[in-house]
């Protein structure tokens, strides 16, 4: 009985893991891609005034 508890365990804490990589990789991707878009803007909108 316990070895079963343990295995699902083990799945489920690696699937947890596995998860929260892939919403650490987004995360830092679409803040990169924000920063980049807005020093985009940024840059044509001095482009523009000046």
């Amino acid at each position: 009985m316990n070895e079963k508890t343990y295995k699902t365990m083990t799945t489920v804490g690696a699937g947890n893991i596995a998860i929260g990589i892939v919403m650490l990789v987004t995360g830092i991707t679409c803040g990169v891609l924000a920063i980049v878009n807005g020093a985009k803007m940024l840059k044509r909108k001095s482009e523009i005034i000046f």
